[in-house]
Formats: structure tokens, C-alpha cells, sequence
């Protein structure tokens, strides 16, 4: 069974029943193919409900987001598009009772993984991209408020800062020409470095046993996963909007970071002091 974890909860009513909802049709899913011999009509019932029910959830979220002009509305309708295209196409195996059983466990699978990194990734950060006027003097400053207590991992997060500044910077050097593959190196140095502090944070609530492990993990996936998708290839495509589209770009990567140090990342700390062990 998939569990709708607290870590999934984006503040917003409305689109926490609903993911609720969509983990739970998985659930029913998994229940009834329990029970049944043939999982055809389960796998037929569960894809034309997602269709149904995807479609009216998609739309609430991006009516909301267009109501807040939240600069992340297009990927949010690349990324709707892109499931209801696989749902829309998911042709089950029926040409054996295993691979039947086969094919629904795969496309469970697949809808698992892209409902807790879509969430993990995308949807926790709808409403908190700053506003130009929201936006602190120095908001790529790794003030006080983000230090966990935790050195090393204090150090990490200084480097991300960093590296996400001098893309920043990057982006707003007008006098420098072809400067995409630049960029394009830094995106790629911070996906490492990420994946690199990822591993290392990981370790380390290995070893204190903390309690929040698995939920870090799926943060910490969906994000490596959503690093790892971003293509400057399209900006060709562009045209004028390739500025707006990097430093949208960037200000998302500075919010999830930062709203993970705060929101996750200081609960290290406080468990390691808690506790009495030693950082």
C-alpha cells in the first residue's frame, strides 16, 4: 500500500484531499487485485477513473496557481500533460492472467513514483516562490536562519547556496555571449554536489536512527530527479523568454532548498540536540 505521509501535505486544502484521493484509488487498486484472479477490469476501472479524476484535479491546481501567479504554472502543465499523455496511452498486457497481474503492477508503479515526486518536487513549493517585491536584499545569503547545528551539513548547504548564486550571477551577465553551456555546467556541478550532500544527509540519519529517514529520501529523489530533467535545449524555443525562464528557474531552486532546510533539514538538528548526540 502507498501512504499519503505527512511529508506529501503542501498546506492547501483542496489539493491535499485530492492527492489523498489519488493515493487512495491506487490503494483500492492494489486491494482488488488482491481479491481477483483477472486483474483486467481492475486495470481498466483504475485508468479510466485516473482519467477522470486527474483531469479535475489538474484543473483546481492550476486554476489556483494562475489565481496566485505562480511562475511555476507552465511546468506544472508540462507535468500534467506528460501523465495524462501516459495514462491516456497505458494499453494493459491481456494476453496472460500473470501478464495482466504484471502489467497493472507496473503501471502502480509508475503512478506511485510520479505522484510522490510530483508532489515532493512540484507541487510542495505552489505559493512559495517569492514575489520580485517579496524577495530579500540578498535572498542568496546563507544567513544564520539556515544553519541545522550540524557542521558539516551546515557547510553543504553553504556550498549549494553558492552554487545557485553564481548561476544567478551567470544568468544577469549581460556582456557575456553563449553563455547557456556555462550554465549548463554549473546546473550540472549542482546536481552532483546535491546528489553528493544528499547521500552524505542520508548517512547520517542512518546512523542516529532518525525517525524522518524515508521521508527525506523521497524529498531528496524528487528533487535530484527534477535536477536532472531541466533541459536548456528548449531555450532556443524561446525566444525573449529565456531571461524570465532561468531566473524562474533559479528561484525555484533557492525556495526548495531553502524550504527544505527549514521546513526538514533543522528537525536534524533539533533530534541530534534532543537526544544528546554528537554532531
Amino acid at each position: 500500500m502507498y501512504e499519503f505521509t505527512e511529508d506529501c501535505l503542501i498546506h492547501i486544502d483542496e489539493i491535499d484531499d485530492e492527492h489523498r484521493r489519488l493515493f487512495q484509488m491506487l490503494n483500492e487498486a492494489i486491494q482488488l487485485a488482491d481479491e481477483s484472479a483477472d486483474v483486467t477490469p481492475v486495470a481498466n476501472n483504475l485508468i479510466a477513473n485516473l482519467k477522470d479524476y486527474a483531469a479535475t484535479h489538474f484543473a483546481h491546481e492550476e486554476t489556483y496557481m494562475e489565481s496566485i501567479s505562480d511562475p511555476e504554472l507552465p511546468l506544472q502543465r508540462k507535468e500534467h500533460a506528460a501523465f495524462t499523455k501516459k495514462i491516456n496511452t497505458f494499453v494493459p498486457d491481456t494476453s496472460s492472467a500473470d501478464a495482466a497481474r504484471e502489467s497493472l503492477q507496473t503501471l502502480l508503479n509508475y503512478l506511485a513514483h510520479w505522484l510522490f515526486n510530483h508532489i515532493l518536487s512540484s507541487d510542495i513549493m505552489i505559493g512559495k516562490l517569492p514575489s520580485k517585491t517579496e524577495k530579500a536584499s540578498d535572498p542568496f545569503a546563507f544567513t544564520d536562519a539556515f544553519k541545522t547545528g550540524i557542521q558539516s551539513v551546515d557547510d553543504q548547504h553553504q556550498r549549494l547556496f553558492d552554487i545557485i548564486r553564481e548561476t544567478n550571477d551567470l544568468i544577469h551577465e549581460e556582456l557575456l555571449h553563449d553563455k547557456y553551456d556555462e550554465i549548463m555546467r554549473l546546473l550540472t556541478q549542482l546536481r552532483e554536489y546535491t546528489e553528493f550532500h544528499f547521500h552524505d544527509e542520508e548517512a547520517l540519519m542512518e546512523r542516529i536512527h532518525y525517525p524522518e529517514l524515508e521521508a527525506q529520501k523521497r524529498a531528496h529523489t524528487a528533487f535530484v530527479e527534477r535536477l536532472v530533467e531541466i533541459d536548456l535545449s528548449d531555450l532556443d524555443n524561446m525566444d525573449d523568454n529565456q531571461q524570465d525562464y532561468l531566473i524562474n528557474l533559479v528561484d525555484f531552486l533557492l525556495s526548495w532548498l531553502s524550504n527544505h532546510i527549514l521546513g526538514s533539514d533543522m528537525k536534524i538538528g533539533e533530534y541530534m540536540k534532543k537526544n544528546n548526540l554528537a554532531k
